[in-house]
């Protein structure tokens, strides 16, 4: 850790963001690289910092013309996604590429992921050809799909991503998993409680990455919704017991304040859930009211919808994620706004 990555952390252990902003800055100023990405990454979110997402992406590339492997590799899943800048995979996988020859193991890992073939076989080697050979007319292209309920509508997608893909995603949530928390209206704000017992990591714009957003276009295909009215992922973990008893989805507009919530950022439409592995008993998706209960498969995909046709929240879509009996289980779980959600968090709302 620089100095100054040392003195904005002591700033911020002690409450005071703005010191630790200014101290991030200066360094930037000063040529330290390290400094400049973790500044662009906080004014890319507003993270302890004002909402200056040009001025985030500004700082990135001058990183990036100085020789940083990091703000490439930051840079990388922004142009994926189009978020701040223009959408373009071929830049995307350029960054992905030039992180990788200056050094950045995370940037290999990621096109080894996206370039691995449907039977799990990845591509190694120079990258420039790893990238090459990523077929993005796969992960592109509208699944095949099998309905479980036609309405509510639920499906599922046997085959969403490949056992690399799941692997790369098993590994992100490396020390930033979390206990899982609800909403308590009555306290205004989130709290633990026992019908939420897992864990989870959430990323965002400053922290997710190509192979993420690549799934997120393939889930957006899947569901028939603008990929930008994607929440940032989560990745959940159940260990054996964990559970989130029956809940539902949407921002529920009958509590305090989100009406305005809604209206600001739009409902939760679709849940998007994608299984990491097999090897766990129990922890099947269950919907009573529907007469559902899904257990998925290592590399298989379920939406569901939370609204009616109206936009307003479906009562019928209640479900629970039941507890492993033995085993952990390990999911993606992904939520599409009715409007887009670009500097969103995935939140616990209602």
């Amino acid at each position: 850790m620089t100095g100054a990555l040392a003195a904005a952390a002591e700033h911020d252990a002690a409450g005071r963001h703005d010191a630790a902003v200014d101290a991030l800055a200066v360094a930037a100023q000063g040529g330290d690289l390290d400094a400049t990405v973790l500044l662009a990454a906080r004014l890319l979110v507003g993270d302890r910092a004002p909402y200056l997402p040009s001025d985030g992406v500004r700082l990135l590339y001058d990183a990036v013309r100085a020789g940083s492997a990091e703000a490439a590799l930051r840079l990388a899943p922004l142009s994926a996604l189009g978020a701040h800048v223009r959408q373009d995979w071929g830049e995307a996988l350029g960054l992905l590429v030039l992180a990788a020859e200056r050094g950045s193991e995370s940037a290999r890992g990621q096109l080894r992921a996206l370039a691995s073939r449907p039977n799990g076989e990845s591509a190694d080697g120079d990258w420039r050809q790893v990238a090459a050979s990523v077929n993005w007319r796969r992960w592109l292209a509208v699944p095949d799909g099998v309905t479980l309920s036609e309405q509510p509508l639920v499906r599922a997608f046997p085959e969403l991503v490949t056992g690399p893909v799941c692997d790369w995603l098993l590994g992100r949530p490396a020390g930033k998993l979390r206990r899982a928390l609800i909403y308590d209206p009555g306290k205004g704000g989130n709290v633990a409680d026992h019908m939420r017992t897992n864990s989870l990591a959430v990323f965002d714009l400053a922290d997710v990455d190509v192979v993420q957003v690549a799934l997120q276009h393939r889930m957006a295909i899947a569901c028939g919704l603008p990929v930008l009215n994607a929440e940032g992922p989560t990745i959940l973990n159940y260990q054996p017991g964990e559970q989130i008893t029956n809940h539902f989805d949407f921002v529920n507009v009958r509590m305090p304040g989100y009406e305005q919530h809604i209206e600001q950022r739009g409902e939760r439409i679709i849940t998007f859930l994608v299984y990491l592995n097999d090897g766990y008993d129990g922890g099947e998706t269950d919907f009573p009211k529907i007469g559902v209960r899904h257990k998925g498969r290592r590399g298989e995909g379920l939406f569901f919808t939370n609204a009616l046709p109206s936009g307003g929240p479906d009562f019928r879509m209640v479900h629970a994620g039941m507890p492993p009996t033995s085993g952990e289980k390990w999911i993606v779980s992904q939520f599409f706004r009715s409007r887009a959600a670009l500097n969103m968090r995935a939140e616990n709302v209602g």
